[in-house]
């Protein structure tokens, strides 16, 4: 049996669940500018790594474009061997138009009888065939085309040499060759899509690996220096870890009554309502009351910039910059039109299991559509990030902005039933003034007050009134007051 062997790239090897079986022959297919000679380096690289004699065969690009790609990434392509085709006249010599036979069956013959020979003379234990797009080009036939594949993995069986043929598909109509995938051990699919708006969106395939249990579905990358940079798609279920559920208290007693003492650990708090009602100062107030506990804390910021939600902030007796300071709090600035969903959860991953963060903020919904407005099955990908912190016992607070500022209020992402407990913040009138109620509608995690108070913001912090009844049009949207002002708080001035 075959031995595992590392495929170079870190992501990758995780969705092989431990590399790629040695000695066998692989296909790695994808559109140009897909990532596939990048991915092919590091492949190289890590045979190097390990001591190994590694071989690039190139029929497509030469040695300075391919000299020119690892300098991006600050590799030096001179630690392992490169065979090229740098022109017909030096592969194929003079005069061969003279034979009785066609250019073509010459010319593929020919470049395969030299690709065998320098196999022979380096003796690579990692060998790098780019492209077969080329010999589809030498063949014309594609029976023919298909034999000489054959032959060539018939020349490496029993090889101690693994090999991945590289393919970017521009000689096939057909788009996947059939044929080339049941020839090969294992193939892997790189594609590059283009949004409407924003930087190009990658993501990579595993078609078939055989004999390993390898992480199927798409799993996006982007390239960065250094190489492929890969996510594996988030599975939930694989990373449980064991945690005590107690309440997190947010420092405001009357906030905590609300949710029968605080969320619990390993749950998830949707707090929506209408722009300026406090969606978000009600999750810094927990946020910090976790930081002043020494627990660690990440926001991801959507919407708005970090100086202005820290200011903000500051103006509500929350000062968040000393827990900045002695690295209590990370606020990561979120560019909507630069990060895909995978990217995004690994993020959150590396906050979790690197840093150990207790209490993750997503400042908005909105701006997490935003970043992905052609991804497929969002409340999908939403629902297994919120999984996998609940496994891992962390704090999640969403803010779900609603639209309309007064009258009946909607939202356009449905993901209240996702979340264990829904806060829901409003405006009402009373006493000749615009004012905020906050409620409760559901909390998974034990008993909450069915009551409605009022929410006061100022520079005293936040703060929660009695009770409050006797209210009209609870359900439009826009609640009138009629009690008492007993109930009702008075602003820092000390008027109601």
């Amino acid at each position: 049996m075959s031995q595992l062997i590392s495929s170079g790239n870190e992501g990758l090897d995780l969705i092989l669940t431990g590399g790629v079986p040695s000695r066998r022959l692989y296909l790695l297919e994808g559109a140009p500018g897909s990532g596939k000679t990048t991915l092919a380096l590091q492949f190289l690289r890590e045979g190097i790594r390990q001591g190994e004699k590694a071989l690039y065969i190139t029929l497509s690009e030469t040695k300075e474009e391919l000299s020119a790609v690892a300098a991006s990434h600050g590799w030096n392509i001179e630690d392992f061997d490169i065979f090229e085709f740098s022109s017909a006249s030096e592969v194929f010599g003079d005069g061969r138009e003279q034979s009785i036979l066609h250019p073509w069956e010459l010319e593929l013959g020919e470049t395969i009888r030299l690709v065998q020979e320098e196999v022979e003379r380096v003796k690579p234990k990692r060998v790098v065939f780019d492209s077969l797009s080329e010999m589809r080009l030498l063949a014309q036939d594609p029976l023919r085309y298909r034999r000489q594949v054959l032959a060539l993995k018939q020349f490496f069986s029993g090889r101690d040499t693994t090999v991945i043929l590289v393919d970017d598909m521009t000689g096939n109509d057909s788009g996947r060759d059939v044929h080339l995938h049941s020839l090969c051990h294992g193939v892997i699919t790189l594609e590059r899509l283009t949004l409407d708006f924003g930087a190009a969106r990658r993501r990579l395939q595993v078609q078939k690996l055989r004999g390993i249990n390898f992480i199927a579905g798409f799993h996006d990358f982007t390239i960065r220096t250094g190489g492929l940079e890969i996510y594996p798609r988030l599975i939930a279920a694989t990373h449980h870890s064991d945690f005590s559920g107690e309440v997190t208290a947010s420092g405001v007693g009357e906030l905590d009554n609300l949710l029968g003492g605080g969320p619990l650990r390993g749950t998830s708090t949707l707090i929506t309502g209408p722009a300026g009602s406090g969606k978000t100062t009600i999750a810094l107030q927990y946020l910090f009351a976790a930081c002043e506990r020494g627990e660690f804390c990440t926001v991801y910021e959507f919407d708005e910039r970090i100086g202005t939600l820290l200011a903000r902030a500051k103006a509500f007796s929350l000062d968040f910059r000393k827990h900045i300071e002695a690295g209590k709090l990370i606020i990561e600035q979120i560019d909507p039109a630069e990060i895909s969903p995978g990217e995004f959860a690994a993020r959150v991953r590396y906050q979790v299991e690197r840093r150990g963060s207790r209490m993750i903020v997503i400042d908005s919904l909105n701006g997490y559509m935003a970043a992905m407005p052609q991804e497929q099955q969002l409340i999908l990908q939403m629902h297994e990030l919120l999984s996998y912190l609940s496994q891992r016992g962390v704090v999640t607070f969403l803010i779900n902005p609603q639209t309309g500022l007064v009258g009946s209020m909607a939202t356009n992402l449905n993901i209240s039933y996702v979340a264990d407990t829904v806060v829901l913040l409003r405006f009402f009138e009373a006493e000749g003034r615009v004012r905020k109620a906050i409620s409760v509608l559901k909390n998974r995690g034990g008993a909450h007050e069915d009551t409605i108070r009022e929410l006061r913001i100022d520079t005293n912090g936040v703060r929660i009134s009695e009770p409050l009844s006797q209210f009209r049009g609870i359900l439009t949207g826009t609640p009138e007051y009629l009690g008492s002002r007993e109930p009702l708080m008075e602003d820092s001035s000390g008027k109601i």
